[in-house]
């Protein structure tokens, strides 16, 4: 018998309000995921962020997102009250965001952050969430833990502030992270560490992630299973192992602009769009 998914999307669908108008940011967006690694793909503006935020319910109030089902483990995402919600987010379901510089309390100690998340949802006195939290600055491989913890985010780098980050969002062993470009502000050798110790975490801890990325090569070698948006809807949906094999032209546009150190080119493709496949 097929395990449920942990989450369970049909038809969602973000609208903004603007003077004038409700403009659609994301339509019609449907897919399952379980304990497994699955990437959203696509460029600037496609709508993969804005599904992200919406799972969590982070959009501003006017925001109308609708959805034929919106579940996660079974509970309706969508018409939870707010104080439920709550209770959700950062605790069953954590977001992993794009840049600690901007993500953290420049104000708090990267010890009183991390411990904050186990301290409001399991009301763990503050000596045990310290110690939680010096164990799990460990797990991300996080030399001197004890000195870390007492340091404020400006004093960090970027690859310790990630850690921090992801730290921060695993520490209350959600079910599910959302990670939107985990790894976009980082250098190429700290953004392999920080992959491997995520890969570490979310398999070891057998939780589903959701995977935000512009990278077509890192989701190919790091996700199961890949989602391409383009104009807000998922215009394809591949096992990552297959991403060469992918039929739709704009997966195909977007592989053929990659650049490659085996079969170099002169000039890369350009990527051709069709206003058709976000109708």
């Amino acid at each position: 018998m097929a395990h449920e998914p942990l989450l369970s999307v049909r038809n969602l669908t973000v609208e903004f309000p603007s003077l004038h108008r409700i403009r659609p940011a994301v339509s019609s967006v449907s897919f399952d995921l379980g304990r497994e690694k699955v990437g959203i793909i696509g460029e600037s503006g496609s709508g993969k962020s804005t599904c992200g935020r919406a799972i969590m319910r982070l959009h501003p109030g006017r925001t109308r997102i609708t959805a034929d089902r919106m579940a996660f483990m079974g509970q309706d995402l969508l018409t939870l009250p707010e104080r439920q919600m709550r209770a959700i987010r950062g605790h069953r379901i954590a977001m992993i965001l794009q840049d600690p510089k901007y993500s953290l309390n420049p104000v708090m100690t990267v010890g009183e952050q991390i411990a904050e998340t186990v301290i409001l949802h399991e009301r763990l006195p503050r000596r045990a969430a310290r110690i939680r939290a010096m164990e799990m600055l460990e797990k991300v491989h996080i030399r001197d833990p004890e000195r870390v913890m007492r340091l404020y985010p400006h004093e960090v780098s970027g690859g310790m502030g990630q850690r921090v980050m992801i730290s921060m969002m695993l520490i209350a062993k959600p079910a599910l992270i959302i990670a939107d470009e985990p790894t976009s502000a980082l250098d190429v050798s700290v953004r392999q560490q920080v992959l491997a110790i995520l890969d570490e975490l979310v398999t070891g801890s057998d939780m589903g992630l959701l995977f935000i990325s512009h990278d077509l090569n890192l989701v190919r070698s790091f996700c199961d299973r890949v989602l391409i948006m383009y104009a807000g809807r998922v215009v394809e949906e591949i096992a990552a192992a297959d991403l060469d094999r992918a039929q739709h032209p704009y997966t195909r546009g977007l592989l053929e602009a990659l650049p490659s150190l085996t079969q170099p080119k002169d000039r890369l493709a350009v990527l051709q769009r069709d206003p058709a496949w976000g109708a």
